[in-house]
């Protein structure tokens, strides 16, 4: 499949992250499916475990968009 030729960076940002956005929903909803006991077994602290890691990722995702990066050195 060739690359696709953008017109703009937004233009690029918008295709991009709705494809990536639409594939982590989708994955989010597969890992959902796990939750059915007739077919799994797992404890609470599995389930916290497994959330935490999820939103940990998230917020630090999150934060990459809202703070600006600072510079290593300043005088």
């Amino acid at each position: 499949m060739p690359k696709q030729k953008f017109t703009s960076k937004r233009a690029r940002f918008l295709s991009v992250a709705e494809t990536r956005t639409n594939t982590i929903i989708e994955k989010i909803r597969i890992l959902g499916n796990c939750s059915n006991r007739s077919l799994y077994e797992y404890s609470k602290d599995e389930i916290d475990k497994i959330f935490r890691a999820i939103q940990d990722k998230l917020n630090e995702t999150k934060t990459r968009f809202i703070v600006k990066r600072e510079k290593e050195f300043k005088l």
